[in-house]
């Protein structure tokens, strides 16, 4: 019977050594998990960290595209406004330069009638003219024979 006893000892112990194995096994195999997991929610901890600190500085960028784009969006009006005001000045000038077009065309008919008649006037000058030689020529032969005369 004490050797009944002792197989179940040595039995029961080799049982305890294995669970002790075991138990030995399991928590070191616990701590390197428990590592990992610490390990990983640091990891996890500065990713969060990270996509706060990018989403921080997205929201930087967008709000100053905003402010920008505000400022572009300004800058646009005022330059509509710029060109609108040109095409009104254009409008105006070519309605001006039209009528001094106008005026130069008038001029330009003006002035070759005025050419027309200081050509002709010219004529008429260059006719007396002729005529006031003859004149003189008659008058002076006309001077000549009184002076014979006396």
């Amino acid at each position: 019977r004490l050797t009944g006893q002792q197989q179940e000892i040595n039995s029961l112990m080799q049982r305890k050594s294995a669970v002790d194995e075991e138990n030995a096994r399991l928590k070191n195999e616990f701590s390197n998990l428990n590592r990992k997991f610490k390990d990983k929610s640091q990891e996890l901890k500065d990713t969060e960290e990270c996509a706060q600190k990018k989403e921080e500085q997205n929201r930087l960028v967008i709000k100053n595209l905003e402010e920008e784009n505000k400022g572009l969006n300004i800058c646009c009006a005022d330059l509509l406004s710029d060109l609108e005001k040109l095409r009104k000045q254009e409008a105006q000038w070519k309605k001006e330069k039209s009528g001094n077009d106008a005026r130069i065309k008038n001029l330009e008919t003006d002035l070759a009638a005025t050419r027309e008649q200081i050509k002709r006037l010219h004529g008429i000058c260059s006719n007396l003219s002729s005529q006031v030689a003859v004149k003189q020529e008659e008058l002076f032969q006309k001077d000549c024979d009184v002076v014979r005369a006396k």
